[in-house]
């Protein structure tokens, strides 16, 4: 309730990275407003150390929470305490919610059926094309699409479900210290149809043992989660572990047997995870409705048969949509000139059939 914001948020000061001692404070005061009425003693031995129950039942905890609230506030962000209307379903539903999310976008957005795609930090061409179609692909069809906000697959995803949709970027660090920070436009254009969450006070740092707590909300907000590229010591597969221990569908695209960035995903999918190569294949794992709806939407899909001419079809077929080839080599292996190449390159991107990567390379579109 809206009068309790302030317990939640002064409780979440102090206990944000401490999830079993939350969680067992929360049981055990059905009241949250009665934890700084508890004596410190009966606080210490419910696990508290002696300067936090002192903290919790000085009144400069609440203090500062009242601040925090006014700045979010003016800020035009809001929070979610764990028993507001807003928070959303799946999330509550986990063995270790966060007691408050604070969120910058659309509130709503948080409560839409939604699938998380995660993955490597140094992704491949391959990672990086497979990322973002599945995600504009599932965005374009209502889906929404959670990730981390990182370097890598993560904002390939969120770029990918703009195109097409909505994401949700939940961070492991405040929302007045986005991480890593030349994410800050990528952030804007996020929260103008979506959101971005995250559980730490607003001027918290990218601390590293921040990152694997965020990662249960990634999966917590979600239906499913969605592994794309990852070596088998890849935080991604700790999403996975989580997910799973949150009842969540795993699923994994496979790759190169012979790539570092392919034995994390091929191991999940060894061990029991859904095989993707398509959206229709994640869709095929959602629960009734989702899925039903989801798949309806194939078949009110006509055929796109984009055509080409003789020359864009010879420049088309030597490029592939799981490596780069540079614009030189193109020319190498053509017969057109450097200008001639350029006018073909510029009409496949318009018709959508090819990317430009930085530094003149190019790659298919899957």
């Amino acid at each position: 309730m809206e009068e309790n914001l302030k317990y939640w948020v002064a409780l979440n000061l102090v206990l944000a990275e401490n999830l079993k001692l939350a969680k067992k404070i929360v049981h055990r005061f059905p009241c949250i407003a009665d934890v700084f009425r508890a004596r410190g003693k009966d606080l210490i031995a419910l696990g508290f150390k002696e300067d936090t129950a002192q903290a919790i039942n000085s009144p400069k905890i609440l203090d500062r929470a009242s601040r925090e609230i006014e700045r979010i506030v003016r800020k035009g962000y809001s929070i979610l305490s764990i028993e507001d209307k807003q928070y959303p379903e799946y999330l509550r539903e986990t063995f270790d919610p966060p007691l408050v999310l604070y969120c910058a976008g659309k509130v709503e957005t948080l409560k839409e059926p939604a699938v998380s795609i995660v993955g490597a930090r140094k992704p491949t061409p391959y990672g990086r094309a497979v990322a973002e179609r599945l995600a504009e692909d599932l965005a374009v069809r209502g889906m929404v699409v959670v990730s981390g906000m990182a370097r890598g697959i993560d904002s390939i995803a969120h770029w990918g479900a703009l195109k097409g949709g909505k994401t949700i970027a939940v961070l492991g660090s405040g929302l007045e210290n986005i991480y890593p920070r030349e994410h800050r436009m990528l952030f804007e254009k996020i929260i103008e149809t979506g959101a971005v969450v995250t559980e730490f006070p607003p001027k918290s740092p990218p601390l590293g043992h921040h990152f694997p707590l965020r990662n249960r909300i990634i999966s917590g907000l979600s239906l499913a989660l969605l592994v794309v590229e990852a070596s088998r010591r890849s935080g991604s597969l700790i999403s996975a572990r989580l997910a799973l221990e949150q009842n969540r569908e795993v699923m994994a695209v496979p790759g190169n047997t012979t790539s570092e960035l392919s034995q994390g995903t091929n191991w999940l999918i060894k061990t029991g995870a859904k095989l993707v190569e398509t959206w229709e294949d994640v869709a095929e794992e959602l629960q009734s409705p989702i899925k039903e709806k989801l798949l309806s939407t194939k078949e009110e899909e006509k055929e796109k048969s984009v055509s080409m001419t003789l020359q864009e079809r010879k420049i088309f077929d030597l490029i592939k949509a799981d490596s780069l080839i540079h614009i030189d080599e193109l020319v190498e292996r053509s017969e057109f000139s450097v200008s001639e190449i350029l006018s073909i390159l510029l009409n496949l991107e318009l018709k959508g059939l090819v990317f430009q990567r930085p530094g003149k390379y190019f790659q298919r579109k899957l």
